[in-house]
């Protein structure tokens, strides 16, 4: 690893747990939502990390309320839900990898799999939402389309997504090429 990116990590605890990061200081009024982004080779240092993070945050800050989500958990857990998870591996074999994205475009829907987020994170009643898996999830789900749909359902709760891919301040490169849509509404959590 190198040592900027050690740096990076060693700077998010201390970021997402300190009062003026929980409380949305110094951000006007815009939606607090950070991005970590993160070359995607380091996927398995980033993972440790979440982990990290999620035994380390109770130890030092025990009335903090998280959630985390893992966004290809939770696509797997909503076709499972709906029945689809089954049909959805038969027609991949059978048909392909498009027949299949064209299959799920309407169950997978950007503000289907919001929604399923909210319910499984309950945002309102958290001081703080983790959110993985993004490079797992594509290309079933878009991270622009998913935040966009989360800009009126998370409230003042801080979102942190880990991103694989670079996040410049104004458009999200999904693995560094994939180029998305432009999103401006995202802080990048540390640089």
């Amino acid at each position: 690893m190198s040592s900027d990116f050690d740096q990076r990590l060693n700077q998010i605890l201390g970021r997402i747990t300190a009062d003026d990061f929980l409380k949305g200081r110094g951000l006007g009024n815009e939606i607090p939502f950070y991005a970590f982004d993160y070359p995607p080779e380091q996927e398995l240092a980033v993972r440790e990390q979440i982990v990290f993070l999620l035994a380390q945050i109770p130890k030092q800050r025990p009335e903090l309320r998280i959630a985390h989500v893992n966004l290809f958990s939770l696509i797997i857990e909503t076709l499972k839900a709906r029945g689809f998870y089954d049909k959805a591996l038969a027609k991949q074999r059978q048909q392909g990898d498009q027949a299949l994205l064209k299959a799920l475009a309407a169950p997978l829907d950007a503000g289907k799999l919001a929604a399923a987020l909210v319910e499984q994170t309950e945002p309102a009643s958290k001081d703080l939402v983790l959110v993985s898996g993004i490079g797992s999830a594509y290309p079933l789900l878009r991270t622009h389309n998913l935040l966009n749909n989360l800009h009126a359902v998370m409230g003042s709760t801080p979102l942190v997504l880990f991103y694989p891919g670079r996040y410049d301040g104004q458009s999200l490169r999904l693995f560094g090429i994939l180029q998305d849509k432009p999103y401006y509404r995202a802080f990048r959590l540390v640089d």
